[in-house]
């Protein structure tokens, strides 16, 4: 209760703390950066707020990573506009911090540089055949059939087999598992880029694995993804029966947690209703494997290079306290032969000159949101003016209204800090930045840019039948912004 009575007088507050405007930067348009905007334009009536971003379009993985048959999830959309719209609020795309502008640039320019821009890689697995063809990760695969303008020519070897293997079980990888096997028919109303649909028309995937290591109580995704999948037309969900067996420990995890124990009974009730159906000549299938780890890759005898299966070592559960289960390796090996492999088990962030960062974690070292250099020496000390938010400070969970939560965090941060006079000086703000952008003939695309990326995409949408064709090349959406 207390925190939100104190919110009135954070504004009044803040808002009185200078007699300078407080110049704000923000890396990233995705949800951390707008909520993170959102909430200081809200706290501090003296905040001049620019967003950047290395793509012409904002939204972040609202547009690039929310599958098409979820509108509903980018309704997010609406209320960032209104953020981008603000008088005191500008946004710069085709910006990329790095190469046109220095973190030590952006820190000289502003009081406040919040980095909120994500996570832009890929785990890796670390195991042999790793670099085969054919062997994606889920994010490329996501930002492929989103139109993501670095991912639309990839060439997904979806016509060599009828088997595609998903490595992972969370959301992400329901989701790749969704778009493969959906009838087409029902995608060809979404906003999926049309270069993706086209090769899903034509693709010959009927039957796709989930590889999870643990089992279906463990299993990282949630009741509503579950239900959607299962519910897909002509699509039958396989499941070993001895995989559904729970042990005493699983009872325990499930008599703990409602959702996991929802999720349980979604797919043993799947399993059950895939057993009655009769066969269907357009059948597609699903499989979810448990109790199976990823040893190496097989690579195609008749063609060098790609990859033809994967070598699976089969697991058990040990308990490790605490009521958690870990997968341990048995020994025992078995091959799973397919000619595509997705591999979704998790995004990295992407360090950047200047900017301290923990590679084993894959986030930038902060406390609450405050970046912290030097973490693990006893000289430890926070970066003055330098903030990180989303991914970037968390690692790559969650969902979009985390963020929200995320945002609020960093926010405080900053007011605190306020309060200490981190913006006692003058700042350049939007001006410098415009001036050195200006100067290394950075064509940058400002939100009327983006607007008139919108309209192009929605009138062309509109011609078939859909909410929007994306402009997927670099050249076509900077053409289309100027």
């Amino acid at each position: 209760m207390s925190r939100y009575l104190a919110r009135p007088l954070v504004s009044r507050y803040l808002s009185s703390v200078s007699s300078h405007p407080l110049h704000v930067c923000i890396v990233g348009s995705g949800p951390a950066g707008f909520y993170t905007a959102d909430k200081i334009l809200k706290a501090h009536e003296g905040a001049r707020i620019d967003i950047i971003d290395r793509l012409p379009t904002p939204f972040g993985l609202v547009r690039s990573g929310v599958a098409p048959d979820h509108p509903e999830t980018k309704i997010a959309i609406n209320q960032f506009s209104r953020v981008a719209q603000h008088e005191r609020c500008s946004f710069y795309g085709n910006v990329k911090l790095g190469s046109d502008l220095l973190l030590s640039e952006l820190r000289d320019l502003y009081h406040v540089v919040v980095l909120a821009y994500g996570a832009e890689s890929d785990k890796d697995l670390g195991i042999p055949g790793e670099s085969l063809s054919g062997i994606y990760s889920a994010r490329e695969f996501v930002w492929w059939y989103n139109g993501h303008p670095d991912y639309s020519s990839l060439k997904p070897y979806l016509k060599r087999s009828d088997t595609a293997v998903i490595l992972g079980q969370g959301n992400v990888a329901l989701d790749v598992a969704r778009i493969l096997l959906r009838p087409t028919t029902e995608l060809a109303s979404t906003d999926i880029a049309r270069h993706a649909l086209s090769a899903l028309e034509e693709s010959s995937i009927r039957k796709v694995y989930l590889i999870g290591r643990r089992g279906p109580v463990q299993a990282a995704l949630t009741a509503k993804e579950l239900r959607e999948v299962v519910g897909i037309k002509n699509l039958h969900i396989r499941i070993k029966e001895t995989d559904l067996s729970v042990t005493p420990a699983d009872e325990e995890e499930m008599k703990n947690s409602r959702a996991r124990k929802r999720i349980y009974e979604l797919l043993s009730k799947a399993a059950a209703a895939a057993g009655t159906s009769e066969a269907d000549p357009d059948q597609r299938e699903l499989h979810f494997v448990f109790f199976r780890q990823p040893d190496r890759f097989l690579e195609l005898d008749e063609r060098m290079g790609h990859v033809s299966g994967v070598n699976l070592e089969k697991t058990i559960l040990e308990s490790v306290g605490s009521g958690k289960q870990i997968a341990v390796g048995t020994g025992e090996f078995e091959d799973l032969n397919c000619s595509m492999v997705l591999k979704a088990i998790g995004y990295k962030s992407v360090p950047i000159n200047g900017l301290p960062f923990d590679h084993k974690k894959g986030v930038v070292p902060n406390v609450k949101g405050r970046v912290v250099s030097h973490p693990l020496g006893s000289l430890s000390q926070t970066e003055p003016g330098l903030y990180v938010c989303g991914w970037l400070k968390r690692g790559p969970v969650g969902i979009i209204a985390t963020n929200l939560y995320c945002a609020e965090e960093t926010v405080e941060s900053i007011r605190e800090d306020i309060e200490e006079g981190v913006c006692k000086s003058a700042k350049a703000g939007s001006k410098g930045l415009i001036e050195l952008l200006e100067k290394r003939e950075v064509k940058k695309v400002e939100y009327s840019g983006w607007e008139k990326i919108d309209a192009k995409e929605k009138q062309m949408g509109s011609e078939r039948n859909k909410p929007r064709e994306k402009l997927v090349t670099w050249d076509d959406l900077l053409a289309a912004a100027n």
